[in-house]
């Protein structure tokens, strides 16, 4: 079955082409990230103008860049939530008209299930049960999975998601957008040591997190820094690297330390790592040495599928097209979306 795939959940579009047999055949990412740059995040409406502007020069790219006709195309796949309404709109429409102007079957699929399975793309993946964390710019949770569409939440975050603390502490110090990998560059040249961050929640029983009382700490050093400043009230390039530095390892001893007690309380091994900040090299490196020493396995997709992409869209699609699921001749877009509705297949 070859599923085309369709991401319009935020400031991506993404469009792929998946094939239950063969894998990944092709796909293609068109970022905004130049179109919000100037407001230094997502405009939603700008945001959803731009999804319809590229979709179909995207679909008709994708196309031949597969060398596929539209009428090989035996289902499609969209993101139906959770994310911008208006985003989420543009992508579902044009994928369930497009189903059915050609006659074929539909399946809205669920933003975090695609990331949450995007590690499947690669060619070592994961056996279940495993413990997953999601970790972007809009949610930050873990996850005991013992299959596609079992998912039992172990915890959550109770305020900020971790990507957005980065994006939203990047911003104070002047960085830029987008936010994370503009502070994680810059916590390259910082020293470590000069500044003690707190690791929210983690002397408390239980796996939920909180990241928005450590993004005030963040704005708290950077004022208390910019009075000592002698360049009139600004702070210095090595301090906003060494506050970066600072705020960077508190995130990941943070996740670090409740992905272990997830593991440990699961009695699993495994450990999925899935959504835009699991390409933090940090966290990726500060897992995999908290993972070995618990004598399991770690797992991640690679770089360009951990952001918003088609593949990971269309691989969810698929898996739950062979197994028999459609979606009626409806749009139901929803911007929030518990992955505990999801049925199991």
């Amino acid at each position: 079955m070859i599923v085309l795939g369709i991401e319009s959940s935020c400031d991506e579009t993404g469009i792929a082409l998946f094939d239950s047999e063969k894998g990944l055949l092709a796909h293609i990412l068109h970022s905004q990230v130049e179109l919000h740059a100037e407001y230094g995040g997502v405009v939603p409406e700008l945001a959803s103008r731009d999804h319809i502007r590229y979709l179909v020069p995207l679909l008709e790219q994708i196309l031949q860049q597969a060398n596929i006709e539209k009428s090989m195309i035996d289902g499609i796949a969209y993101t139906a939530g959770p994310g911008l309404i208006g985003a989420l709109m543009s992508g579902a429409s044009v994928g369930r008209s497009l189903a059915w102007a050609l006659g074929i079957p539909a399946v809205e699929v669920h933003h975090m299930e695609g990331h949450l399975l995007a590690p499947m793309l690669e060619e070592n993946p994961p056996a279940f049960p495993f413990v997953a964390l999601l970790v972007s710019g809009g949610h930050t949770l873990l996850a005991y999975v013992k299959g596609i569409g079992q998912y039992e939440l172990l915890g959550q975050s109770l305020d900020d998601a971790a990507g957005e603390a980065f994006d939203k502490t990047a911003k104070l110090l002047g960085l830029g957008y987008p936010g994370g990998p503009a502070l994680a560059a810059m916590a390259e040249n910082g020293e470590q040591g000069v500044y003690k961050f707190p690791r929210p929640m983690v002397d408390r029983p239980g796996l939920d997190f909180s990241f928005s009382g450590l993004k005030t700490f963040a704005l708290n050093t950077m004022q208390s820094e910019a009075k000592k400043s002698s360049l009139e009230g600004e702070l210095s390039m090595q301090t906003k690297a060494d506050i970066s530095l600072a705020f960077e390892e508190a995130v990941v001893d943070t996740l670090k330390i409740k992905c272990r007690r997830a593991l440990e309380q699961q009695h699993c091994s495994r450990l999925v790592i899935a959504g835009g900040v699991g390409a933090n090299k940090r966290l990726r490196a500060a897992l995999g040495e908290m993972v070995e020493q618990l004598a399991g396995n770690l797992y991640y997709p690679r770089i360009e599928f951990c952001t918003d992409n088609g593949a990971m869209i269309a691989q969810a699609g698929c898996l739950r097209l062979v197994a028999g699921e459609r979606q009626p001749l409806e749009i139901d877009a929803r911007a929030r979306w518990s992955m505990q509705e999801l049925s199991a297949i």
